[in-house]
């Protein structure tokens, strides 16, 4: 189950079901769907992730996995926690935009993807692994 499907959302739905995985992709917006493309086969819901009886409607009690990648990181970690503490599906990857908070619930136990993070540690490489020697700091 992918729950959002923006940019993100749509692209790991997509890549989700090419791997062969049964996906149901759930958004607020009935044009999400346009995002997974027109050979698209899996499922698709339209409604909120907070909506216990659409996300029953959708099937969340078979999933064995969802990612949750709504635009907001509130949203996302509440939805998040109701996957995993209600319905105790095992893996639930959760974007979380900003680095402390995604740190904050990453160490108690939820499983939180930040894009931010990713980006701050590959710019930072790319920078550093560029600099000649005389401008690296000795240890």
């Amino acid at each position: 189950m992918v729950i959002g499907c923006g940019r993100t959302g749509s692209a790991v739905a997509r890549g989700l079901a090419d791997g062969g995985w049964d996906v149901t992709a759930v958004d607020e917006s009935e044009d999400a769907l346009q995002r997974l493309g027109p050979r698209w086969r899996g499922g698709f819901v339209v409604g909120h992730g907070m909506d216990v009886a659409m996300l029953e409607r959708a099937g969340v009690a078979d999933a064995d996995a969802a990612v949750v990648s709504t635009g907001g990181d509130n949203t996302n970690i509440v939805i998040g926690q109701v996957l995993h503490r209600r319905y105790e599906i095992d893996h639930v990857a959760i974007r979380v935009l900003d680095p402390a908070r995604a740190k904050f619930f990453a160490d108690r136990g939820l499983h939180t993807v930040c894009p931010t993070q990713t980006a701050i540690s590959v710019l930072l490489e790319s920078v550093q692994a560029s600099a000649p020697q005389s401008a690296q700091a000795s240890p």
